[in-house]
């Protein structure tokens, strides 16, 4: 009663079959176990809350919902659900998501999406862009990118650089002329992105623009906002020199600046927080560029936005990006370190939300 070769053959391949299949479910099992991270970046993000105009509401997407052609995502930063980003794009991410949970520093890191940060934010309709405004990061040539996708322009080296800021003429819509439900719809759908440098020497490039170097089309700066500063702040009544670092720092880092805050305007955009400027807790933001690796950082959000076959960013002038940190210890070489630590304790959020290091001259 042998069972036949060729028989026996077969009954051992199908048991070895079913023991191959049976270790892969296991194994299958297992991994899936092991590795599962529901709030991870494999999975769809977790949705922030967003705060619309002045509402405080959490706005829900529907997965399949079918918008007019005009909102439908485009470029490769849609592909799936998530933007497939090269580790530290993924990582600054991560640490922003991270230090927005810091209830420690939920004073310092979350802002309502007012009408100012609305009026920050500006819109490319066209591929489903939208760019916040951080002045002294660079921005303008950012706008120019934009003003070239928005058609008012074919190249960057046509534009005009009195059109740039001219928001009458340069094409560029903010986000605050659009109605709550469009505003709603874009934030949601559209690829999104600012800039960041560190928060002091970007204080230093705004204080030297504005206070120093100031263009003569904008003559407020010294003399309106600067005598006010120093009526304020200044500490030497006697001295008669125009605004000096110091009292910019004082100014800055005092907890009631809000009351001079009101009288300049809009024109404090150039010097509040990156939080308050572009509420990055409430908008989950797309991906965050920094000034210091501008290098490549541009490259990559062009092609991560699904532009980067129509329009190239301007060239960066060698050197210009790196961190000066001799530059930024010289400024602040004179000043108390009392007034440091307040300057530090208003933007200590701009520092952790974007990775930027406590300054050395701070813990000496």
């Amino acid at each position: 009663w042998l069972m036949p070769d060729n028989m026996h053959h077969q009954w051992l391949l199908l048991a070895a079959c079913f023991w191959v299949i049976f270790m892969f479910m296991v194994a299958s099992k297992f991994i899936t176990l092991t590795f599962k991270d529901p709030d991870g970046y494999g999975a769809k993000q977790e949705s922030l809350i967003l705060t619309a105009v002045t509402k405080v509401e959490e706005v829900h997407v529907p997965e399949e919902k079918h918008w007019p052609e005009e909102f439908q995502p485009t470029g490769k930063a849609f592909s799936g659900n998530l933007i497939r980003q090269p580790l530290v794009h993924m990582e600054r991410l991560e640490l922003l998501r991270n230090v927005c949970r810091d209830t420690a520093l939920r004073d310092l890191s979350h802002t309502a999406v007012s009408k100012f940060v609305l009026d920050r934010i500006f819109v490319c309709d066209k591929h489903k862009i939208l760019f916040c405004q951080t002045p002294k990061v660079g921005n303008t040539q950012w706008k120019k990118v934009l003003i070239v996708l928005n058609g008012a322009f074919s190249s960057i080296e046509e534009i005009p650089e009195n059109i740039v800021h001219d928001h009458e003429k340069n094409g560029l819509p903010r986000l605050s002329s659009f109605s709550d439900s469009e505003i709603k719809k874009r934030l949601n759908l559209y690829f999104k992105f600012f800039i960041v440098r560190d928060p002091f020497e970007r204080l230093i490039s705004a204080f030297k623009d504005k206070f120093v170097h100031n263009p003569r089309f904008e003559p407020w700066y010294r003399h309106e906002i600067a005598p006010g500063i120093i009526r304020k702040y200044r500490k030497n009544r006697t001295e008669t020199k125009g605004l000096q670092f110091e009292d910019f720092v004082r100014y800055l880092g005092d907890p009631n600046h809000r009351w001079l805050d009101v009288q300049f305007g809009d024109h404090i955009i150039h010097w509040v927080t990156y939080v308050e400027l572009c509420a990055p807790c409430e908008i989950t933001y797309s991906v965050i560029g920094h000034h210091e690796t501008l290098e490549d950082d541009a490259p990559y959000i062009l092609k991560a936005a699904g532009i980067d076959h129509l329009v190239s960013y301007p060239t960066i002038p060698p050197g210009i990006t790196v961190y000066n940190r001799t530059k930024v210890e010289r400024y602040f070489s004179g000043i108390s370190k009392r007034d440091i630590r307040r300057l530090y304790a208003r933007f200590e959020g701009d520092f952790k939300l974007f990775g930027y290091r406590e300054p050395d001259f701070l813990l000496n």
